[in-house]
């Protein structure tokens, strides 16, 4: 999960993985389009210690169930720990739409849809999808595990999409 954050703090701050930006005393950082209260905020910045890295101020979607995050408006760009019930509910269009398919109540834009269909079939629904990987249709029980299915496609237990530990649509590291 480290390296996950790291990752994920990189590419959205377009800095160099490993490299940490100079803090400030004031935070304008959004997640689900609201202002993190203090104790958000509190949680937020004891992941990013955890992990040696800081967000830079930006306004976020984050999926409380699975973890999965990206900027608004945007893709899927990585993993934070799921749980952090940062911002508020995720709005359903807040990483775009159009595509048909849902995942914890977020209609996922082409690029997501496009990524899982290297790891399964996809068709328009509503589905879930926990931190572990575990996936099925609203309401109903697992239908498989999407780390599973990586392992699966490669025999090698990485994938060009997903490796252990990692959702991330971006971040192409294997698992050693």
């Amino acid at each position: 999960m480290q390296k996950a954050v790291a990752i994920f703090a990189a590419l959205v701050s377009g800095m160099a993985y490993g490299q940490t930006p100079a803090t400030t005393a004031s935070r304008h950082i959004t997640f689900n389009g609201r202002v993190l209260t203090a104790d958000q905020e509190k949680r937020l910045e004891a992941v990013e210690r955890k992990n040696g890295v800081r967000l830079p101020d930006r306004d976020y979607w984050y999926d409380n169930r699975s973890g999965a995050a990206g900027l608004w408006q945007g893709p899927t760009l990585g993993v934070l720990p799921a749980g952090l019930e940062l911002g508020g509910p995720m709005p359903i269009h807040c990483s775009g739409q159009g595509t048909g398919v849902y995942l914890n109540g977020r209609e996922l834009p082409p690029a997501d849809v496009l990524l899982l269909t290297q790891l399964t079939l996809v068709a328009p629904g509503r589905y879930w999808l926990d931190a572990d990987g575990n996936f099925g249709f609203e309401h109903a029980p697992a239908l498989s595990n999407l780390l599973y299915l990586a392992r699966q496609s490669t025999g090698s237990g990485s994938h060009g999409v997903y490796g252990l530990g990692e959702l991330s649509a971006l971040a192409r590291i294997p698992v050693r």
